[in-house]
């Protein structure tokens, strides 16, 4: 497998050291010969050095610099002279860019090449110059360069100066966005396009597709309502709050907290102005039920919220119990289940409202969220746009995209053997190279990786076209990245991603 990554070791320094001399020493006679057989860069310090393995040897490298003079400016004065003006806002010059004779083939040279894309394009530099050799004019013209000035060095090392412009790597850009290989909780990437509706929500037509849609949600969810809005889970948080506002005004409420999820719906609540009690257990600490219990029976509490899979240390608390405890001490239950509901199996039925969305477990477009009720919300004065029992007398009162109704209908067509796909889909993170690193309870849609160097494996896995789940805050403070298992072509991403982790931890 061709992987690449930043160098950071000095086993990798010294390998790079090794490249530099086999080509620039024996291959090109730019330098002269020395007993170590090792040619250390005069700019080491300086550099960025990109490189190129062969599952655990190192087959490839370029340099990254961006610290003026470049070497290129000592051989052609300021390199501005030759280049517009628009190009030399944020320059970096490329160079020591070397590839073993065993491995110049296709692969290797579309590897670095995506990689210096990435990297130099992620890096927001406005263009890269190189001193390209002249053997190589047709390798260098095909990634994008162009030559900008006159050839310089000598003749057994002639180079030509060049340059990579972000525009020249557009399309190349674009490609490589759409072969990233996707492990996020949410948005998922969606198989075929979505297409335009012009159908008015107002129509017969509609109609039936939104009560299509209500029906199978309702089905999947066993419960008796559901109220969808146009928005994101957190906008349905907001009118779940809005309503137990409206219902228990000064009443008491307790809040169960036990990571980020449940930490920012209980801000909510607050803000609100609700009479909560929060009980936090401890960032990815079980519930402890007889505490739950305790609490409840001081006979206060008139309903309780929850985060039921809290992705943000991928921990799925215990619905049923709380069902249970709720029932017996005749409190309202409510749970956000934005990142359970179509994850895995669970009933709403005792549930007096809940949560969920349409671009997360059930893996289709975002943008939908939707309110499930027990029985039908009255009564609230809540701002109409969350206002749950004025949807429930207009039944469409603002406008819901038809699009994304058809889109929800169609995924909602995968299941129930949906579930069992990611139930696998998770074993199959279980028994892999993450084993030792995952953390946390799992549950079908999201495993939890730490490791004291994730920022590093985040960067790596990016570099190949890998995306994990770590640019959150809170994912950063804990060294924690995520992979879920929502995405469509999960099971053939993951078996590449899961063959690079293999190497990069022999490189760590």
């Amino acid at each position: 497998m061709y992987w690449s990554k930043i160098a950071t070791t000095e086993v990798e320094f010294d390998a790079i050291a090794a490249l530099n001399y086999e080509t620039f020493v024996e291959e090109i006679p730019q330098h002269k010969p020395n007993p170590a057989r090792r040619l250390v860069d005069k700019f080491h310090e300086e550099n960025v050095y990109l490189i190129i393995y062969k599952n655990t040897e190192i087959v490839g490298m370029v340099a990254f610099r961006d610290v003026r003079p470049f070497s290129l400016d000592q051989k052609l004065g300021d390199v501005e002279q030759h280049l517009d003006e628009a190009l030399c806002k944020y320059l970096c010059e490329l160079r020591l860019l070397a590839v073993k004779k065993a491995h110049r083939n296709g692969r290797v040279f579309t590897k670095l090449a995506t990689a210096i894309y990435r990297y130099s394009y992620d890096k927001g530099y406005s263009a890269c110059v190189i001193s390209g050799t002249v053997r190589e004019e047709k390798l260098y013209t095909q990634m994008g360069f162009r030559q900008f000035a006159p050839p310089v060095g000598t003749e057994e090392a002639l180079y030509l100066p060049m340059v990579l412009t972000r525009e020249a790597s557009r399309g190349f850009r674009e490609r490589l966005r759409e072969q990233n290989h996707i492990f996020y909780p949410g948005p998922v990437a969606l198989e075929k396009q979505l297409e335009h509706s012009t159908l008015s929500h107002r129509s017969e037509k509609f109609q039936q597709d939104l009560t299509q849609m209500k029906s199978q949600l309702l089905h999947l969810a066993q419960t008796n309502v559901v109220i969808p809005l146009v928005g994101t889970g957190t906008l349905a948080n907001e009118a779940m709050l809005g309503q137990l506002k409206s219902e228990f005004h000064e009443e008491q409420g307790l809040i169960l907290v036990n990571g980020e999820f449940g930490t920012r719906l209980a801000n909510q609540a607050k803000q609100w102005g609700l009479q909560v009690e929060i009980m936090d257990f401890g960032w990815g600490q079980s519930l402890l039920l007889e505490q739950i219990e305790q609490k409840l029976q001081q006979n206060k509490y008139h309903y309780m919220l929850l985060v039921h899979g809290e992705t943000s240390n991928s921990t799925l608390n215990p619905l049923e119990d709380l069902i249970e405890l709720c029932n017996r001490f005749n409190v309202k239950l409510c749970a956000d289940c934005i990142s359970s509901f179509g994850s895995t199996p669970f009933s709403m039925e005792e549930l007096h409202y809940a949560t969920a969305v349409s671009g997360k477990a059930l893996g289709t477009v975002a943008g939908l969220s939707f309110v499930f009720c027990k029985e039908a919300p009255k009564n609230s004065n809540v701002p109409m746009y969350l206002n749950l029992p004025y949807y429930i007398e207009k039944e469409i009162p603002f406008t819901l995209p038809h699009n994304f109704v058809v889109a929800v209908n169609e995924a909602l067509t995968a299941y129930p053997e949906r579930f069992a796909v990611l139930q696998k889909r998770m074993e199959n993170v279980r028994d892999s190279e993450f084993a030792h690193v995952l953390v946390g309870e799992t549950y079908p849609m999201i495993a939890t990786v730490q490791h004291e160097k994730i920022a590093e494996i985040i960067a790596i896995c990016e570099l190949n076209g890998y995306l994990l789940h770590g640019a959150s805050d809170y994912l950063k403070h804990r060294n924690l990245a995520q992979i879920s298992t929502i995405q469509p072509n999960f099971e053939k991403d993951f078996k590449k991603l899961n063959e690079l982790f293999h190497y990069v931890k022999e490189t760590l």
